[in-house]
């Protein structure tokens, strides 16, 4: 066994140096040379990314080829390399990187955050476009913005009213980021999720958790996603920990479409300009159910909603 393994990692060596050997010479832009077997030139990266990126294109070049595992990068920090790359040859970096959190978080990359270009990411960014987040659709949620930022305003004065008089120091970061929250899903799915004084509902609770780690799950780096060989030793343990997550975000969210489906076939004298991001897709899936389905929805959810995703 032992013999076994020592050979196979000698062949991988002499195939890895051979291969490096015969396409050093492609065309390629500049790279840094030590790129080591398997991890490549991952051990060049130290935290924070972007000073390490900042020193090893001011050594190599403005355009920097690097690997990250087994995953070719481009680094670009010229002015006028960049506006090139988005716009004579913006198709050619129109696609996102497959990783496990599109897998499993991007419905298998059909979402139009994870979906290769092509005709399904033209039609999804269509509907988002014209449907969705459309000037006028954004402007009847006017109202809503408008009315979060009182109650903004109003916890403000109370907060600070409280005191003898005097300055208080007040922390905003969450205050903004509830502020955000709450925009969203009034828009979405017509309920604000955080109150401030009061005491939380179980739903609420399940909201906050489930963008709590989402942020946790969206902020780490899967290693697995640079080295997959690294999966057959047991190291993906996060890809389980996405599984779970995806499950109770459709969880939660498929209990949104139901309220939203029984509210408005209930009520017939639904008005335009009260309609959640969920209703105008309900609408559409009624005229094009093999589309728009629940999993389709709950996709179009996601992505109108940033912290979920």
């Amino acid at each position: 066994m032992e013999v076994w393994i020592f050979n196979y990692l000698l062949f991988f060596l002499i195939f890895y140096f051979l291969t490096q050997r015969l396409f050093q010479n492609r065309g390629l832009p500049p790279s840094p040379a030590l790129s080591l077997p398997i991890i490549g030139h991952l051990h060049l990266i130290k935290k924070p990314l972007h000073r390490t990126l900042a020193k090893l294109s001011k050594q190599h070049g403005p355009i920097l080829f690097l690997r990250f595992g087994s995953r070719p990068v481009l680094v670009v920090s010229s002015p006028s390399a960049t506006e090139e790359c988005l716009s004579k040859n913006d198709t050619v970096f129109a696609n996102r990187p497959r990783l496990l959190a599109g897998k499993h978080l991007g419905y298998d990359y059909t979402t139009l955050v994870w979906a290769p270009y092509g005709d399904h990411w033209r039609n999804l960014r269509r509907v988002v476009s014209l449907q969705l987040l459309s000037s006028n659709r954004v402007q009847k949620y006017l109202g809503i913005r408008m009315d979060e930022v009182k109650s903004l305003v109003f916890r403000l004065f109370r907060s600070t009213s409280k005191g003898s008089g005097e300055f208080q120091v007040v922390e905003m970061k969450s205050m903004f980021f509830e502020l955000t929250l709450n925009v969203m899903m009034r828009m979405i799915a017509g309920k604000r999720y955080c109150r401030d004084g009061e005491d939380e509902l179980e739903e609420e609770k399940k909201f906050k958790e489930i963008v709590r780690e989402s942020f946790q799950v969206s902020g780490a780096t899967n290693i697995v996603d640079f080295v997959p060989m690294l999966k057959w030793v047991g190291l993906n343990k996060i890809e389980k920990k996405l599984e779970i997550l995806q499950r109770k975000r459709d969880e939660f969210m498929q209990n949104l479409i139901d309220e939203r489906r029984k509210l408005t076939s209930s009520n017939s004298c639904y008005e335009q300009n009260s309609k959640t991001i969920v209703d105008v897709l309900l609408s559409a899936q009624e005229t094009d159910p093999e589309y728009y389905t629940d999993d389709a929805i709950r996709g179009f959810m996601q992505v109108t909603s940033l912290p979920l995703e």
